[in-house]
């Protein structure tokens, strides 16, 4: 087997195993827990024999042990369990399959990370780029001094600036969010630009740092030094000779970003109150709605999990030297 291959399917499974260990950490900690889940959802009306059979039926009842290998058993079928909410101590069920409230959720969490990381990517290497073509300029120090100055400010902070500016005082975008199903494409875009734009303004700094580093950092090897003693123009020289050689720790910082546009856009949806998926885990914390909770920790971890291990497969594939580091 090539050595490529055999380093991408070791990555995966230990990927993998991550997830199952995540996915252990996620069950023990919601378990710990105080309070009974119970009483929680019944109310304070829910008689004690309501109480217990409501225990019963969602299996509360249980060992642990027991709890965890039917739902990780349920969830490799694609079953997530049902919510606790719509459930009442009168007898009255009206909860609905986990799949069906996350399934939206995470379709528009995506379609958020997904034009953030549009706009966000391009001008992060972009500014990368040049910023290193023209190093110690006064636009390399005026575009650090910008990312510096954006990255030092929290999500929610952003996210306020803009809904005072752009949303209030010159109301060019629509201060909340509020898309729905079947809504045009365009006029999706339109009312998904405020928080957008406050995740670009977060994350783009991290890129263009990055992209930045390795570029200048790279410009110092001998084959560099020789493609300048060769008389190839300066924006050549870090197209052609510079940047396929920086893809491996740039490609680690797109999926990183991309990791955190999905599991770190929760404070950001929450403040636009962005109908995503972690707008809907925030609310089934508040509603002690467990199954919801663990359905969209364990996709977060599979997300970040997912696109670290895509970043590393992309370093070895762009840079095999990566397979022999002696």
């Amino acid at each position: 087997m090539h050595p490529v291959v055999s380093t991408v399917l070791k990555r995966l499974a230990l990927g993998l195993v991550t997830l199952v260990f995540v996915s252990i950490i996620i069950f023990c900690s919601i378990q710990l827990l105080p309070g009974d889940f119970g009483e929680a959802i019944l109310g304070q009306a829910a008689t004690e024999e309501t109480v217990a059979a409501f225990r019963r039926e969602l299996g509360l009842d249980k060992p642990a042990v027991y709890r965890y290998f039917d739902w990780i058993g349920s969830v490799m079928t694609g079953d997530f369990g049902t919510s606790f909410s719509g459930r009442s101590a009168s007898g009255v069920n009206r909860a609905r399959p986990v799949v069906d409230l996350v399934g939206p959720r995470l379709g528009n969490t995506l379609f958020l990370a997904s034009i953030a990381a549009l706009i966000s990517v391009p001008l992060a290497l972009f500014l990368g780029i040049t910023a290193a073509l023209w190093r110690n300029s006064v636009y390399d120090k005026l575009a650090s001094a910008t990312t510096l100055t954006t990255i030092s400010f929290p999500e929610f902070f952003v996210a306020y600036v803009l809904i005072l500016l752009i949303g209030t005082l010159w109301p060019i975008f629509p201060s909340l969010a509020d898309v729905e199903a079947g809504m045009p494409f365009w006029e999706r875009v339109y009312k998904t630009m405020l928080p957008s734009i406050t995740l670009t303004l977060v994350i783009v700094a991290h890129l263009m740092r990055m992209t930045r580093a390795a570029i200048i950092n790279l410009l110092a090897s001998p084959y560099i030094e020789m493609a300048r003693l060769k008389g190839e123009p300066a924006i050549r020289v870090i197209l052609k000779h510079a940047l396929p050689n920086a893809w491996a720790p740039i490609a680690a910082v797109i999926a990183f970003n991309l990791a955190y546009l999905i599991v770190g856009v929760v404070v950001v949806e929450v403040v636009f109150v962005y109908p995503g998926i972690g707008q809907l885990m925030v609310d089934a914390v508040s509603s002690r709605d467990i199954p919801v909770v663990q359905a969209c920790a364990l996709i977060f971890a599979a997300t970040y999990i997912l696109l670290n291990l895509t970043a590393d497969i992309i370093g070895i594939v762009s840079n095999p030297r990566l397979l022999h580091p002696k």
